[in-house]
C-alpha cells in the first residue's frame, strides 16, 4: 500500500550506507568473469540500458518551407497573416474549435481564457496544486483566488470528489490540468461544472495530441489552452494557443490577447471595451508552429505507444505504482511518472532514481519541489509587490500557509520521472523497464 509517508530514518540510513559502502569497497568484475545481470551498475555490474538514444530532429523541411514563405511577406504582424491563418487551420485538424487565438505562451493562453470567462475580484478558481505556476498567474492577475484541490494517486490529475468538497458560492471556474499529457476525467468534471454552473478551462499545455475518451483534448471543456514552449511536443521556442467554440467567450479571445483591441470590427462596435495586455504571437513564430503541426500526430502516437509499453512492463513489480491512464484515453507522456512505496524498499526515492540513472535509464526523482501552495510567494501571499490586495480588502479568507492536499504532497515525495520521447524505440523502453525491475528487486524489503 502507498501511505505517502516519508521513509523511516533507520531504513534510509541503512540504504544510503549500503550504497556508500558498495562504492568504497565493491570489487570490480574480474577479467574473464561474466557479469552477473542482477548486479547493479553502481556495484560494477553491467548497465541494463546500454543502447544510445537520440532525439529525432525537431525541425527541418516543414518549418523551413514555412519560414521561407514568411520571408516573402510584406508584414510579419499576426493579424490576417498567412502563417497565422495556416497555423489556425492546422490546429483545427486535431482540435476542431471555432474561435482560435494565437498568443505568446501557455501562461498567456490561460490568462486570456480566465479573462474571457469573466473571473472577477474574489472569484474562486479550483485547480491542481501540482502544475506550473503559469496555470494560476492569470487567475491572480484578474483578482481571482486559486483554490487547490487534491489529485488522484496514480495519475496526479484532479480528484473530482475533492473538487466537489471545495466548491463554495464564490467558485466560478475549474482548471483541470492534463498533467504529463494524461487526460483528466473530463466527463466527471463537466458533470460537476454543469451542476454548479462553472466554467471549465482545460490546461492542455503538456497534452498536445492527447484524447479524452476518444475526443481531442481541449474539446470537452469551455476553453482549451496549449503551450508552445521549447520543451513541449511541438514548439516555436515560446508561444501558445487558446481556443473555444462557446459563442459568448469566443469573440473575447482576440480582445484579451491583443490589448483589448477589436480588430476587424467597425468603429460603432469597436473601441477599447476591455482592458488587456499584449499577448500576440508574430508571423515567424506562427510559421514554425504551422510546420511543427505536421509532425504532431506522429509524435503523439509514438509517445503514447512507448509510455503504455513501459506501464505493461512494470505494472506487476511490488512496490511500484505505474502511470495510471484510462483505457479509453490517449496519454501523450510529456514525461512518464511512476511512484515507489517507501515501505517496500531499503532505499529512498532519490537514491532509487540515482541508481536507475547509473543503469542508463533517463530517471529523475520528483517533479516540482512542493505543491504550488507551498511556494514562498503563496505562503506569504506576496503576489503584488509583496502584498495581496484581494485578501487585504476582505474579499477572500484563503490562507495558503494552512492549505493542504495530502495526496499531492505524497506524490511529490514518492514519484520518479522517466523521459519519454519519439526518438526512443520499443527495445530501449524494454531496457528501461528491465532497469526499474532490476533496481526494485535489489532493494526490495
Amino acid at each position: 500500500m502507498f501511505h505517502g509517508s516519508p521513509i523511516h530514518r533507520r531504513r534510509f540510513v541503512a540504504g544510503a550506507s549500503g550504497m556508500m559502502m558498495a562504492g568504497a569497497f565493491g570489487t570490480a568484475t574480474r577479467a574473464g568473469q561474466s557479469a552477473d545481470p542482477a548486479r547493479l551498475a553502481i556495484h560494477d555490474g553491467s548497465k541494463a540500458v546500454q543502447q544510445p538514444v537520440r532525439r529525432a530532429p525537431r525541425w527541418g523541411e516543414p518549418e523551413r518551407e514555412r519560414l521561407e514563405a514568411m520571408l516573402g511577406q510584406g508584414s510579419l504582424f499576426y493579424w490576417n497573416g498567412p502563417q497565422t491563418k495556416l497555423l489556425i487551420e492546422r490546429f483545427r485538424t486535431f482540435c476542431p474549435l471555432e474561435y482560435v487565438q494565437t498568443c505568446s505562451s501557455g501562461t498567456a493562453a490561460i490568462h486570456i481564457a480566465v479573462a474571457a470567462a469573466g473571473i472577477e475580484l474574489g472569484d474562486e478558481v479550483i485547480t491542481s496544486p501540482v502544475t506550473d505556476i503559469g496555470t494560476v498567474i492569470g487567475v491572480l492577475y484578474q483578482g481571482g483566488v486559486p483554490v487547490f484541490a487534491d489529485v488522484g494517486a496514480g495519475q496526479c490529475n484532479l480528484d473530482v470528489e475533492d473538487v466537489r468538497r471545495r466548491i463554495t458560492p464564490k467558485t466560478k471556474a475549474i482548471i483541470p490540468v492534463h498533467l504529463t499529457g494524461n487526460p483528466c476525467d473530463m466527463d466527471a468534471i463537466m458533470a460537476l461544472a454543469e451542476e454548479h454552473d462553472l466554467v471549465v478551462i482545460e490546461d492542455c499545455c503538456q497534452a498536445w495530441g492527447a484524447r479524452s475518451r476518444g475526443r481531442p483534448i481541449g474539446t470537452v471543456g469551455h476553453f482549451a489552452c496549449f503551450s508552445l514552449q521549447n520543451s513541449k511536443h511541438v514548439t516555436c521556442g515560446d508561444g501558445g494557443v487558446v481556443a473555444t467554440s462557446h459563442p459568448a467567450y469566443g469573440p473575447l479571445l482576440q480582445r484579451f490577447g491583443d490589448k483589448g483591441a477589436a480588430r476587424g470590427v467597425t468603429r460603432e462596435g469597436g473601441g477599447f471595451r476591455a482592458f488587456a495586455t499584449n499577448y500576440r504571437m508574430s508571423e515567424p513564430q506562427a510559421a514554425v508552429v504551422a510546420g511543427q503541426l505536421t509532425r504532431l500526430e506522429e509524435i503523439a502516437a509514438a509517445r503514447a505507444r512507448l509510455g503504455n509499453l513501459l506501464t505493461e512492463q512494470i505494472r506487476d513489480i511490488p512496490g511500484i505504482m505505474p502511470h495510471d491512464v484510462h483505457p479509453d484515453d490517449r496519454a501523450v507522456y510529456w514525461f512518464y511518472m511512476f511512484r515507489i512505496d517507501p515501505e517496500a524498499f531499503r532505499i529512498n526515492r532519490d537514491d532509487f532514481a540515482r541508481t536507475l540513472r547509473a543503469e542508463g535509464a533517463p530517471a529523475a526523482g520528483g517533479y516540482i519541489g512542493v505543491p504550488l501552495y507551498g511556494e514562498p510567494v503563496f505562503r506569504n501571499h506576496g503576489f503584488f509587490a509583496g502584498r495581496w490586495p484581494v485578501k487585504e480588502f476582505g474579499l477572500t479568507e484563503m490562507n495558503f500557509a494552512k492549505h493542504s492536499c495530502p495526496e499531492a504532497e505524497a506524490i511529490l515525495r514518492t514519484c520518479i520521472r522517466i523521459t519519454i520521447h519519439e526518438g526512443m524505440t520499443d527495445e530501449y523502453i524494454l531496457d528501461v523497464a528491465k532497469a526499474i525491475r532490476k533496481v526494485a528487486a535489489h532493494f526490495a524489503v
